[in-house]
C-alpha cells in the first residue's frame, strides 16, 4: 500500500526527514529562510523523546552538536548563509576530530548579511571545506521537497559511515515553497546500523576514548592529514552521484543543480519538443563532484551551458571535469536573482 502524500514545505521536509531517519539531538538558532525548519523541530522532536535545543548563537549551536555527535548521537543543526559562515570553526573542528554530523544550508542571497532572497553561492564555502585546513564535507542537493525529506535519509547514512560532516545544501526557493510530499519511514530506515566503539559513552570494561582536533607531536597532525585524504579519496570513488537527461544525442547540455536544475529542466523538455537537441546534467552530490558524468558525452555535443543563482562557483567545476574538451558558457543570477526559463532559452538560442 502506498503511502499518502501531504502538502509540506521544503524547511518542514528537512526536519521531518531527520527524525525519521533518526536523528536524536538538534541545536539551532533561528535566521530566515530556514526558520521553518527550527520551528519544525521544536516542535516535534520532544514530541518524538529526542533532544531540541535552540541555542544562543549559530557557534553554540555547530558546538553542541560536536558534543552529541562525540557522544555518539546522530545529531545536526541548520542556518542560512551568515549563520553557517559562523558555525565553519566548528564544522573544522568536527572535521578534524572525524565527528559525524549533518548541516542544513538554506542559502541566501549574500555577501555580507545579504537578503533573504534565494541564492546558490555558498557553493564555495559548501565544497571547499568552509573552514580552516584541509578537509572536505560531503554536499547533497536536493532539487523538490520530496528529496529534501529522502537525502536527509543519505545524509546521515554517510556521515556515519565515513565519519564525516554533511552538508544538504538547499535554498530559500526549496525551503519556503510547498509541494506534495509522500511520507515512507522504510525508506528513511538506516541501512546499516553503524556501530560508534569511538564514542564517548563511559569506558567501564574498555580502555577509554579520547576525541581532539588538537595534535602537536611531531608528525602526528600531518599523518591525520594523510589518512584524512584517504578517506575523502574513497568518498570520491564511490559516493559520486548525478543525474542525466537526454545525453545520447545532445549538441548542448545545461548543467544545474538544486532549484536552478528544475528550472533548466523545464527549459530542456520544452525545447526538445520543438525538435533541438537539448541535454542536462544535474550534479546531486556537489562534493564529491561527479567528474565521471562529464567524460562520456555524445560526439555531437559542441557546448555546455551552467546555469546557477551566483556569479559563477559551480562553473569553476565543470571547466575542471571537462578538461578542455568543450567550451563552457555560463549564465548566472547573484544576490536574489533567479534567472528565468526565457533567460536560458534566449541563451541558447545565441549559442546555436
Amino acid at each position: 500500500m502506498k503511502a499518502n502524500k501531504i502538502l509540506m514545505s521544503g524547511n518542514e521536509a528537512f526536519g521531518e526527514g531527520a527524525i525519521q531517519a533518526g536523528c536524536q539531538f538538534y541545536a539551532g538558532y533561528p535566521i530566515t529562510p530556514q526558520n521553518e525548519l527550527i520551528a519544525y523541530m521544536a516542535r516535534h522532536m520532544p514530541e518524538r523523546n529526542k533532544v531540541f535545543i535552540q541555542a544562543e548563537s549559530e557557534l553554540a549551536a555547530i558546538n553542541m552538536v560536536f558534543g552529541a555527535s562525540a557522544a555518539g548521537m546522530r545529531a545536526m543543526t541548520s542556518s542560512s548563509s551568515p549563520g553557517i559562515s559562523l558555525k565553519q570553526e566548528g564544522i573544522s573542528y568536527m572535521a578534524g576530530s572525524q565527528l559525524p554530523g549533518v548541516i542544513v544550508n538554506v542559502m541566501r542571497g549574500g555577501p555580507g548579511l545579504g537578503n533573504i532572497s534565494p541564492s546558490q553561492s555558498d557553493y564555495f564555502q559548501a565544497t571547499r571545506g568552509g573552514g580552516h585546513g584541509d578537509y572536505h564535507s560531503i554536499v547533497i542537493a536536493p532539487a523538490s521537497v520530496q528529496e529534501a525529506y529522502d537525502f536527509m535519509g543519505l545524509a546521515f547514512d554517510l556521515a556515519d559511515k565515513y565519519r564525516n560532516t554533511v552538508i544538504v545544501l538547499g535554498d530559500g526557493i526549496l525551503g519556503q515553497m510547498m509541494e506534495p510530499l509522500r511520507l515512507s519511514a522504510a525508506n528513511q530506515t538506516p541501512q546499516t546500523e553503524y556501530q560508534k566503539p569511538w564514542a564517548l559513552t563511559g569506558c567501564k570494561g574498555r580502555k577509554p576514548n579520547i576525541i581532539r582536533s588538537l595534535y602537536l607531536g611531531d608528525g602526528v597532525l600531518e599523518a591525520l592529514n594523510v589518512s584524512l585524504q584517504k578517506k575523502y579519496q574513497l568518498i570520491q570513488q564511490e559516493e559520486a552521484r548525478y543525474e542525466g537527461l537526454f545525453l545520447d544525442d545532445a549538441e548542448i547540455i545545461l548543467v544545474a543543480y538544486g532549484t536552478m536544475s528544475r528550472i533548466s529542466k523545464v527549459v530542456v523538455n520544452n525545447l526538445r519538443d520543438k525538435g533541438k537537441k537539448i541535454g542536462m546534467i544535474r550534479p546531486i552530490t556537489l562534493w564529491p563532484f561527479p567528474k565521471k558524468a562529464f567524460s562520456g558525452l555524445p560526439a555531437m555535443c559542441s557546448k555546455l551551458l551552467v546555469v546557477e543563482m551566483s556569479c559563477g562557483q559551480m562553473v569553476e567545476d565543470v571547466r575542471l571535469s571537462v578538461n578542455g574538451k568543450y567550451p563552457v558558457e555560463f549564465l548566472g543570477r547573484a544576490g536574489g536573482g533567479v534567472p528565468a526559463e526565457e533567460e536560458i532559452i534566449e541563451k541558447i538560442e545565441s549559442i546555436l
